[in-house]
């Protein structure tokens, strides 16, 4: 599941473990019932009382409470994607660093801690990697020591700051729906909501990008997604048949025009 728009949209997809996937969309603020929602969207692909069910998100108290609640015995973890994704951004902001200090950089001290810093973050994606949150921690605080050590004041040195001190709270808040990724990965088992962010692109459409420069009211975005959510999961035709019952189905129209 992903939250989109400060929280305001979320969106995600529905895996089975065998048989079709479902994706579903809704703006939380106007939605009045989205548990209900997301209810009737896991009973329809066959959802049974006290089914272990496994929630992955990004982390955010909304979509975990709403998971909670349809499914309170169920697994949930906090995807690899948004992980990483964080950990990506504070290595390109290290590299970006180091490059702009080392040349002409004959301060062995200065050598050290570019070097550390590099190591620092490798060993905080190994440790997450393998479910060791504590010694994770620990190298986040290496990282911030670190930064705290260098004297000179590079351009991106603010920013991985703000991003260190970011990934501490973010680590810690979640740390309890860490697990060994690389144990379920060898297994098989799901790690990753990657899957999701090309459904958000795809459920959410052209509409809603900014390039569009489009104003939504909470209602036509709820509509919107609602109808977009249809068309995907192939049921809007038979909506439009519960509301008007005179309307033919496919199948019907095809057997009337080979007949």
């Amino acid at each position: 599941m992903k939250r989109i728009w400060r929280s305001e949209v979320i969106a995600g997809k529905s895996v089975q473990t065998e048989g079709d996937a479902k994706v579903f969309a809704f703006v939380n603020k106007y939605d009045t019932k989205p548990k209900r929602r997301l209810h009737e969207v896991l009973k329809s692909q066959g959802l049974q009382m006290n089914q272990q069910v496994t929630f992955l998100s990004d982390g955010g108290d909304t979509v975990r409470d709403l998971q909670t609640y349809l499914s309170p015995e169920s697994e949930h973890l906090l995807d690899w994607f948004h992980v990483t994704m964080r950990l990506t951004v504070m290595g390109q902001l290290v590299k970006g660093i180091t490059a702009e200090l080392s040349p002409g950089n004959n301060c062995p001290e200065t050598a050290t801690i570019l070097a550390d810093l590099e190591k620092h973050v490798a060993s905080v994606k190994w440790n997450l990697w393998h479910g060791n949150v504590l010694h994770a921690l620990q190298r986040i605080d290496d990282l911030d020591d670190d930064l705290e050590m260098l004297e000179e004041e590079p351009a991106n040195k603010k920013k991985l700051l703000k991003a260190v001190k970011e990934l501490r709270s973010y680590i810690e808040a979640n740390q309890a729906f860490i697990p060994n990724y690389g144990d379920r990965y060898r297994h098989g088992e799901t790690i990753t909501t990657a899957f999701v962010e090309s459904t958000v692109n795809y459920v959410v459409s052209k509409r809603f990008v900014k390039k569009q420069q489009m104003r939504w009211t909470q209602r036509g975005a709820h509509l919107l997604l609602q109808t977009r959510v249809q068309v995907l999961n192939d049921e809007l035709r038979g909506t439009f048949g519960r509301w008007f019952p005179g309307m033919k189905s496919e199948g019907q129209a095809t057997l009337q025009a080979a007949a």
